[in-house]
Parts: structure tokens; sequence; C-alpha cells
């Protein structure tokens, strides 16, 4: 696999798990029907518009099946594709070709519809240099995939769990009683190197927020006017995050108060699939 930025091991895992669960001990209607070594070639095609995401686990897929495939891909992850155009053509064993078929399709019309979702937003707002976040509402176990789908589209990655950013929330704001001992609490057990960001719902949250040190201040479901003015009140002493109810109809508004980020949960939790379809030749 090329070099994608995913962790390899972390794909294995995942594909492993993926094999037990739709193969398990073997394909028995293929190994069946279809001798050992006969060879055959297939195409994929796109059914959608769309963006194309997943081709390197898709070859991963068909390779743990039969090691000597020849992968063509036609375009790359991140392509745009029209529908009718052809994204890739393999050739190996017939076997491999039906059994991988559904777990590749699966992962990468998932990818693709995350990636063609993603990209959407951002023709939204092309004039502005808003940066579109996904957030960790993705499917348990494949959050790595679901992520790397929406840097295909164009969106950058939010935190990739609850390790590697301190997001200081409503709840835990009220058990520190207050965003400046929440703040300071865990800026005294925390690196340096780890960002805090705080969720704000009113002005007054937002004020104290700044004053308290936060490097990240997420405005969340607030209205298109009090956004506005919450960025005026953080006059660039801090990254700005809009959240909250983000849909295409309006995210152009939303770019245009000013904020730094925009993050949508929409991504990747409620995906529609880029219809892509498999077809063997010989």
């Amino acid at each position: 696999m090329k070099n994608t930025g995913l962790n390899i091991q972390e794909i294995e895992y995942i594909l492993n798990h993926a094999f037990q669960e739709d193969i398990g001990s073997g394909d028995i209607t293929t190994n069946n029907l279809i001798p050992e070594n006969t060879i055959a070639s297939a195409r994929m095609t796109a059914k959608a518009d769309g963006i194309i995401a997943g081709l390197p686990i898709a070859e991963l897929v068909f390779r743990k099946l039969d090691p000597d495939l020849v992968w063509n891909a036609i375009i790359e992850d991140g392509d745009r594709v029209k529908k009718g155009d052809v994204i890739l053509e393999i050739k190996g064993t017939f076997r491999a070709l039906l059994t991988g078929e559904r777990l590749a399709l699966n992962l990468m019309q998932r990818m693709s519809g995350i990636a063609s979702e993603t990209a959407k937003y951002l023709d939204a707002i092309k004039d502005s240099k808003v940066k579109i976040l996904d957030t960790r509402k993705t499917v348990p176990g494949l959050r790595s995939l679901d992520k790397y789908a929406v840097k295909m589209g164009g969106g950058t990655n939010h935190r990739m769990g609850l390790f590697d950013l301190a997001m200081i929330k409503d709840n835990h704001i009220k058990i520190a009683q207050g965003i400046t001992n929440a703040v300071s609490q865990i800026r005294k057990s925390i690196p340096e190197s780890i960002k805090i960001e705080v969720e704000t719902t009113n002005l007054e949250e937002v004020k104290e927020a700044v004053e308290a040190g936060a490097d990240i201040i997420m405005l969340d479901n607030m209205s298109n006017d009090m956004t506005k003015q919450a960025v005026e009140l953080i006059q660039g002493n801090t990254l700005v995050e809009a959240s909250g109810n983000m849909n295409l109809e309006r995210i152009a508004g939303v770019a245009a108060t000013g904020v730094d980020f925009i993050s949508i949960g929409a991504l990747t939790h409620s995906v529609t699939a880029l219809d892509i379809s498999q077809n063997i030749f010989f």
C-alpha cells in the first residue's frame, strides 16, 4: 500500500476482522463452483457522481486473497468521478475476485460517500478560508477509515479520539464549577503540546473561555448573528470552531461569520454510500 497516512497494522486488524465476519471458513458457493486456478478480470465502475476514497484498502482486500493480483487503478483517491467512469481494473483468480467483491465494495462505497459529502461542503464555501472538520461520530472500529475519507474529500481531521485534545464540554464545566476552573485544572496535568478546546453556548461563556486561555473555542449551536458577535469578542485571540446543526443550506452563512473551523458530524454519522459496481469479464 502506498503512503496514505494510514496505519498498515490497524488496517490489517480491520480487514482480518472483516474477513472473519464475511468469509469465515470459506466462500462455500464460489469455492465449489469455480476451479481453484481460474483467472478472470473485473472492472469497478462509478454508478453516481462523487469523490473516490478507499482504493488502497480495496487493493489490500483482494491481495489477501490473491497476492499475485494485477491491480490497475484508473484514478486515485480524492479524484472526482462521473456516473459511468471506470475506477479500476483487476486481474486475478476468479475466486479472489468474487470472494473479495462485497467487502471491497462495502468499504469503498462508504468511504467514497464520506469523501463525496465532505466535498459538497467544501464546494459550498469554496471562496472561504474556513476549514471543514470531522467529529468522533464515526463507526466504532472504522474511525481511521472514516477520517481518511474526510481528508480525501478535502476536509480536515479533528481529534482522533479522547486522547489527543482536551475538549471541555458542558458536563465537564459543571463538575469543575466553571470554565476557568476546568481549563486551569486540565492545563496543570497535561503536556503543553496538547491543546485545550472549550465548548461555549453564549457570549458570557465565550468571554470566560478567552480569559481562561483556551486554545480553541467551540461555538455550539449558536445563531449566525451570535456566532459573528462571538468572533468579534474573541478578536483573534484564539481559534474558533462553529458546531451544531450544520447543513449545506446554512454552511456559507456560518463561514461568513469569520470562524476558523466548522465541524460537521453528518460527514460520517449519516453517510449515503456512493454507488459503485464490480463486473467480471474474461
